[in-house]
């Protein structure tokens, strides 16, 4: 009989906000939202402690709204320097206890404590060590689910371990229907707000009425996806946790929240420019070229949305802006209805290997990339305002905005 796994899912509560708390503990016990500057357009609430929450207060909601909800609320600027250092922090406790610690975001990790029972015991009271390590060392409160593979690890934490106020929960095949099949079938792992409305027009409101099904209905409607959820719904999950080869990259993609309303062409078309050579460096960094551009724009009324996305393949694969740009404002020029921007963003697909491509009469590509590689060398040393265009000095520039900030945020 094949040993079951053990595997564990620690997730750290209102992670931004925690790490504030720490450094800060006379935030602790109050309504705390890490935001943006409230004064501009980022101003956009990035985690809430619970005190915040308790008012309504959640992720994603912008700052005028968090003072209707709670007038007391404290907004603190984010500081992704120190959360990356406590996520590396918290991996270096994990690691204590096992080698085999996958990260699934900066607040979350796997755990895998298949035959470690003789090291360190029975997993629950190693769930609890670890909280308690984390508490102690960090300041910041974990959450674990523990389950016999990651799916269910998963949602032991998501569903249950954080409503609970020891922080944990444990699920395994014999006890998953009875805990998760009553719930809401959009609190499953991979249910979507879209795939719920899908999901609900064939009657299916919970996790049980899916598992229930034959699994060739939401085949048959949705293809591996349906499989997979309703696999999900069942608590199977075949993914292990291990190196492996990552799956090749299909795209590169940079996007950016403009800090007020653009609505001048020359200003949206410069923030284009900009996204365009982030994008090449990080595609040349990879050593790929795309054949296909696209364009995205957001307008600034969300209650009336406008915009556009569209895409359209290059004359022939390229890797620098001189040759992605003119696709990428065309492209903009063409579809923008004059209404002002809010949010714009540059992605490039189709990669293929930069080495390989078709010679050309009129095209000295040697040159271009030549080029390209030297003015790589000189950001990747001195950073990416060493060689700007003219273009990001104008009024809408965001070049020297943004190159102080990590993941879109400050440092």
């Amino acid at each position: 009989m094949k040993r079951q796994k053990t595997i564990l899912l620690a997730d750290a509560e209102s992670f931004y906000a925690s790490v504030e708390m720490a450094q800060n503990p006379s935030l602790r016990g109050k309504p705390v939202a890490v935001c943006g500057d409230p004064a501009l357009r980022h101003g956009i609430v990035l985690a809430a402690s619970r005190e915040a929450k308790a008012y309504g207060i959640k992720a994603g909601q912008p700052a005028w709204e968090c003072r209707r909800l709670c007038p007391g609320i404290i907004f603190v600027r984010p500081h992704m320097n120190s959360y990356l250092e406590y996520s590396l922090e918290m991996t270096r406790i994990f690691e204590q206890f096992t080698d085999r610690v996958v990260p699934y975001s900066i607040d979350e990790q796997f755990l895998d404590l298949s035959g470690c029972e003789r090291l360190w015991g029975e997993p629950r009271e190693v769930a609890r060590r670890i909280i308690r390590q984390v508490w102690d060392k960090l300041g910041i409160r974990c959450r674990i689910g523990l389950g016999e593979n990651p799916l269910q690890a998963k949602m032991a934490c998501d569903r249950f371990a954080k409503k609970r106020a020891d922080a944990f929960f444990e699920l395994n095949s014999a006890s998953y229907a009875a805990h998760v099949w009553p719930l809401p079938i959009g609190d499953l792992f991979g249910v979507g707000t879209r795939m719920e409305r899908h999901l609900h027009r064939i009657a299916v409101r919970t996790i049980g009425q899916l598992a229930r099904l034959p699994r060739e209905i939401p085949t048959r409607l949705w293809g591996v996806n349906g499989l997979l959820l309703w696999l999900n719904a069942h608590g199977i999950d075949y993914s292990t946790l291990g190196p492996g080869a990552p799956a090749p990259q299909k795209g590169v993609g940079h996007c950016a929240t403009l800090p007020r309303d653009y609505a001048d062409p020359q200003e949206i078309e410069t923030v284009l420019l900009e996204l365009t050579e982030a994008v090449c460096f990080r595609a040349r960094a990879l050593g790929k070229m795309g054949t296909t551009v696209h364009v995205y724009c957001r307008g600034a009324d969300f209650d009336h949305p406008s915009g556009f996305s569209r895409q359209k393949k290059l004359p022939e694969p390229a890797s620098s802006a001189p040759e992605i740009y003119p696709t990428a404002r065309q492209l903009f020029r063409r579809y923008w209805d004059g209404r002002p921007v809010r949010a714009a963003g540059i992605s490039l697909s189709g990669l293929i290997d930069r080495r390989c491509y078709q010679l050309s009469l009129f095209n000295r590509r040697e040159i271009t990339d030549a080029l390209s590689d030297a003015m790589d060398g000189i950001r990747e040393r001195f950073g990416p305002t060493a060689l700007f265009r003219a273009a990001s000095l104008t009024a809408g520039g965001q070049l020297f905005t943004r190159a102080g900030l990590i993941g879109g945020h400050e440092r």
